[in-house]
């Protein structure tokens, strides 16, 4: 790969390559990226810490009236159960399930930490 070394006019060193070079070094570079990332997520599935859905899931989440009610259900929490082991009143898991109230970053933590998810998940 041809290449010049070079300094910039404030003294940083530089490289300057042919464009084509460049790019696949930058595609390269997002490949082993890629590749690494999936490793550690096939890691996390095998040791149980990254949950996989099934393509019925899946579905099921897609057509859920929210992520939330998904989630509960999928946990087999009634709302009373879910918002007690929150620690938040069921009338206001209600209105965060049912889109009428937005819920603290902290309620939606509680909850997320409930049903042993991320925050992500349900948003």
């Amino acid at each position: 790969m041809p290449h010049v070394r070079t300094k910039a006019p404030n003294g940083d060193g530089i490289v300057i390559m042919p464009e084509a070079d460049y790019d696949r070094m930058i595609e390269e570079l997002e490949d082993l990226r890629d590749s690494l990332m999936a490793r550690r997520v096939l890691r996390e599935i095998e040791s149980g810490e990254e949950e996989m859905l099934t393509s019925a899931e899946a579905d099921g989440l897609l057509a859920a009236k929210s992520p939330l009610a998904f989630w509960r259900k999928k946990r087999d929490l009634t709302q009373a159960a879910l918002a007690e082991a929150a620690g938040i009143s069921q009338a206001f898991l209600s209105e965060i399930e049912s889109g009428q109230k937005p819920g603290t970053a902290a309620t939606l933590k509680k909850i997320a930490d409930a049903l042993q998810i991320t925050v992500d998940d349900f948003l």
